[in-house]
């Protein structure tokens, strides 16, 4: 392997880490020139953070609203996407404060991990929002995906009222493609736009 400037090098890691909240992988690590050995080093040095297995952070890096997510979207090699009512909280709808992240995967993904819910399913490109380091299901995918679930009704009632008030859904939006969800989810999305307008 060329020598390369650990300068160069660090400035590399750091254009990486700068998308992902200040993380990054072993393998990216390893990209830009921190080989293995490097990497144990740096870690040791105190000069990364470990944060999982094959998973770091500078930790001179500010710390974001949401880098939690970032760490994720890493340990899923970015097949994962937020969903459910994580994408509710990251959307400040309701009253959600979700004590486990919920995360949409490919139906062949097999990782598991404590603290997360894992949905399986694939999700269409207009559902799917970018954010910093991590994707996250459209407020409307979000109200949708939890009126398929068991969320406490007055939850979703007020997760719908802040996302109608904000301009994220329609009335008419959430009712035309709620039967896509089931009969349960339509019926819950009826429920809770009735509570909206009482």
């Amino acid at each position: 392997m060329a020598f390369r400037d650990p300068i160069d090098n660090r400035r590399r890691l750091a254009r990486v880490a700068s998308a992902q909240s200040g993380y990054f992988t072993a393998a990216q690590a390893l990209d830009v020139g921190y080989s293995y050995q490097a990497q144990k080093y740096h870690v040791d040095r105190g000069n990364w953070l470990r944060v999982d297995r094959g998973l770091y952070r500078l930790p001179e890096w500010p710390v974001g609203a949401h880098e939690d997510l970032v760490r994720w979207a890493l340990w899923s090699k970015g097949r994962a996407v937020v969903s459910h009512d994580t994408a509710l909280s990251v959307y400040e709808l309701g009253e959600l404060n979700p004590a486990r992240v919920h995360l949409t995967v490919p139906s062949h993904f097999r990782a598991k991990a404590p603290g997360v819910v894992l949905h399986k399913g694939v999700l269409p490109g207009v559902d799917i929002e970018e954010h910093e380091g991590y994707r996250v299901t459209t407020p409307e995918r979000a109200l949708l995906d939890v009126a398929a679930g068991n969320l406490d009704l007055d939850l979703l009632a007020g997760a719908i009222r802040d996302a109608l008030e904000r301009g994220m859904s329609t009335r008419a939006r959430l009712l035309r493609r709620a039967p896509d969800f089931g009969p349960g989810a339509t019926l819950r999305i009826e429920r809770a736009l009735n509570a909206i307008a009482a």
